[in-house]
């Protein structure tokens, strides 16, 4: 499609003789803040969805950093602190990567002019915080030290074995050490290419932790990780924060709430501005965040809270079986799976739950057909729609063409309304997708998943690089599919709360990760939620005010009490 300047043709004040509207050298409109009346035409009459028209208060008239004339801006940043663990919290594609790179020296924030030096930003910043900080970060005396947020993209920056890659960044001589805790000595003679999304991002943490800086960036360490290894994480991160300073961005809200000492909220427009508070509790700040209203700025972030419903364990219902399979197994060479046998049934939802390594994307490659059992059999006459864990982006289409030929109903009501709007996707049709991001790529993989016409639908790992908004609402959106469109569903996801709300029932996978695993189930939700969470030695209480899950701090008084009754996540009331 050719934009036919339909924003020029329909705006009253260039109809009036003003240049509210005008031609840039490179041939794109451009609209003039000041002379911009707000009356929302252009909006609606542009066919690309492309212009925003935002009413900011006052107090943020200039920008921290500026991605040029009508181009992106942020407000504000996050301070980092010594000896603690500072946490961002917000929506993707609002400004926390850009933040980062502003305090790690790597961006030069350009206070929303069009060029800016460090002494511009020095003269700015005198008499704050921030002063001390630029100062060194300018000077090159305040090393930082950065693990990026896509771990996906390593292989294609780097070629070699991990052990190789590690030592070129081992300056604190604890490569060894570190790779110990995250588990990731078995992996450090492979070749990058052919590592996990797992074992990347270890190795990512690893090789971040094991530079000697004075500040530590980490942009989301649980994409692809299990609960024990993103609990492992999190106790080795505060560690390193107890002698130097670290800032983490993260969506893992269990996580988050036990790495933090504190956290800045992050809020705006995804692609137009961004706002980050002052640092808030840890628990004050994710329960307001998931309210939506911030009392200390005063401001409605969101028009709907997030809410975690403190519902009872749904139960059978009778639905007649779909899926009926006998003991089968699949053996590799140093891997075996057994899946000892079970019922799903004809439009519910199963979580598939356990550790890294342990068999789950096996068993849904065995489900989809993409792979056949070593023993037993599994013969499923049944369409199946999967979307795996790792999504290719060698399609150069855009992505409504995508959509649009797997089905082309995604342009009719309903599948705009159940499916499109709500992981916003329309904004995303014009690019290409081999452009995405990953938080974009994925609600696209879940859409096109979606749209096939089938009658079981596989997910792995949905909620890799979504943030909690777009967590919340993909749960909701698989859910009321499934429901709506009476088909069965299994999602394989390491988000104990997505896991939580969109399950009927689970399959619990156990054994030794890497050598055997075992699928059992699926268990009515008590049962499998304490039999994935003992083995993990893991239990969870629920937060007074929003009823979000919380991690117990091992060996509490809480943790105990649980485990002595063998309730690790629903409590007896539930």
């Amino acid at each position: 499609m050719k934009c036919s300047l339909e924003c020029i043709k329909y705006c009253p004040r260039v109809r009036t003789g003003d240049e509210t509207i005008v031609i840039g050298d490179d041939g794109k409109p451009v609209i003039s803040e000041e002379l911009c009346a707000g009356c929302g035409i252009c909006v609606k009459k542009c066919p690309f969805n492309s212009i925003q028209i935002i009413g900011l208060p006052e107090e943020l008239a200039m920008p921290t950093h500026r991605y040029g004339e009508n181009g992106f801006a942020l407000y504000g940043l996050p301070l980092p602190q010594p000896g603690k663990v500072t946490g961002i919290l917000g929506a993707n594609g609002i400004g926390k990567t850009t933040a980062v790179k502003i305090l790690s020296g790597t961006l030069i924030p350009n206070l929303g002019m069009p060029e800016t030096t460090w002494d511009r930003v020095l003269e700015h910043y005198s008499g704050t915080v921030f002063y001390d900080h630029f100062k060194g970060v300018s000077s090159g005396r305040i090393k930082t030290s950065e693990k990026p947020q896509y771990v996906d993209l390593i292989p294609r920056a780097y070629q070699g074995k991990v052990s190789e890659l590690l030592a070129m960044v081992d300056e604190r001589g604890l490569v060894g050490e570190i790779a110990e805790i995250l588990d990731i000595t078995r992996v450090l003679d492979d070749d990058i290419r052919h590592l996990s999304g797992g074992e990347l991002q270890r190795v990512a943490i690893t090789a971040c932790l094991a530079k000697d800086a004075d500040l530590y960036f980490l942009d989301e360490i649980t994409p692809y990780l299990d609960i024990h290894q993103r609990m492992e994480c999190a106790q080795l991160i505060r560690e390193v924060a107890e002698k130097t300073t670290v800032l983490v961005v993260e969506h893992d809200l269990a996580i988050l709430d036990l790495l933090a000492d504190t956290v800045h909220i992050s809020y705006g427009t995804p692609g137009a501005y961004g706002v980050i508070t002052q640092p808030k509790a840890v628990r004050v700040g994710i329960n307001e965040y998931l309210r939506g209203y911030l009392p200390q700025e005063n401001v409605r972030i969101r028009e709907e809270a997030i809410e975690f419903e403190r519902h009872a364990p749904r139960t059978e219902k009778g639905e007649r079986t779909i899926i009926e399979f006998g003991k089968f197994s699949k053996k590799y060479e140093k891997f075996t799976l057994t899946v000892e046998g079970g019922k799903i049934r004809d439009g519910e939802v199963v979580g598939i739950v356990g550790p890294n390594g342990i068999g789950k994307t096996t068993f849904i490659k065995l489900l989809a057909g993409e792979i056949t059992p070593t023993r037993g059999r599994l013969d499923l006459d049944l369409k199946i729609s999967y979307k795996p864990q790792y999504i290719k982006t060698d399609i150069n289409t855009s992505v409504q063409s995508f959509l649009l030929a797997i089905n082309p109903r995604f342009s009719e009501s309903y599948y705009t309304t159940e499916i499109i709007k709500p992981l916003r996707i329309e904004t995303l049709y014009e690019q290409n997708v081999q452009d995405l991001s990953g938080g974009e790529l994925q609600r696209v993989a879940i859409a096109a998943c979606l749209g096939r016409d089938a009658d079981l639908y596989l997910f792995d790992e949905p909620s890799a690089h979504l943030d909690v908004e777009e967590r919340t609402m993909t749960t909701r959106v698989i859910r009321r599919f499934a429901k709506n469109q009476n088909v069965t569903t299994l999602v394989a996801d390491h988000d104990i709360y997505m896991i939580d709300m969109i399950s009927d029932r689970l399959l619990v996978f156990n054994g030794r990760p890497g050598r055997h695993g075992v699928a059992e189930g699926p268990y009515e939700m008590r049962n499998g939620m304490n039999r994935f969470l003992q083995n993990l030695g893991i239990t969870f209480r629920r937060d007074p005010e929003t009823k979000r899950p919380r991690v117990n701090k091992p060996d509490s008084k809480l943790d105990r009490e649980q485990r002595k009754s063998g309730e690790y996540y629903y409590t007896p009331e539930e």
